[in-house]
């Protein structure tokens, strides 16, 4: 089958490629030749991620499934949150969200925080979500050149490495959009269109 996942992020494709089945051809908003940016103006993870999902499925008829993910940091009252993309402006700058998140983190004794990740699925006019979640901590430098986003400064629990650090194959296995694809995959699995 041919699922849309809305997104132009392609570290994002390539983490998704290593979990879907074989059987899945998995297109990109390029793919599919939307070269706009879908608006992100819910108020929760759910929120923005049904909004990309409903937006493809509307204006360019594939079935889609969309995720949104928030870093949520304890010492910050979970922020950023739902701005995670956007928290040092509109530009969704990744170097510039971690240092204005070093910054905002300089005298914060507790360091815990959380990924989590949400998929909204709109397939044969059924709607699902899948959420994972990982927990951790942020140090107080970046470390690591594998990843993308906040995992330069993120440690998962029971870890010494960041997820810039990790392999890919060992973040996707403990982390937050591995665990949210998995249930999407097992999902689909299920469906009878989906067999070989």
């Amino acid at each position: 089958m041919r699922i849309v996942f809305a997104t132009h992020n392609p570290n994002k494709i390539r983490e998704v490629l290593h979990l879907l089945p074989k059987h899945i051809d998995l297109l990109s908003l390029t793919d599919i030749g939307c070269v706009e940016e879908i608006p992100e103006t819910g108020q929760t993870l759910e929120e923005n991620a049904l909004l990309k999902a409903q937006y493809v499925v509307r204006n360019y008829g594939h079935p889609c499934f969309a995720d949104d993910t928030g870093l949520i940091v304890d010492a910050l009252d979970g922020a950023p949150g739902v701005y995670s993309a956007r928290y040092a402006g509109t530009n969704k700058n990744a170097d510039a969200n971690m240092a204005k998140l070093l910054s905002e983190m300089k005298k914060k004794p507790n360091r815990s925080a959380r990924f989590k990740t949400v998929i909204a699925l709109f397939l044969e006019g059924e709607q699902q979500l899948f959420t994972g979640k990982v927990e951790g901590e942020i140090i107080h430098e970046k470390k690591g050149e594998q990843g993308f986003g906040y995992d330069p400064v993120f440690k998962p629990v029971n870890f010494d490495k960041t997820f810039a650090e990790l392999p890919l194959s060992v973040k996707n296995k403990i982390g937050h959009r591995g665990k949210a694809i998995r249930k999407l995959v097992d999902y689909l699995k299920n469906i009878d269109n989906t067999t070989e």
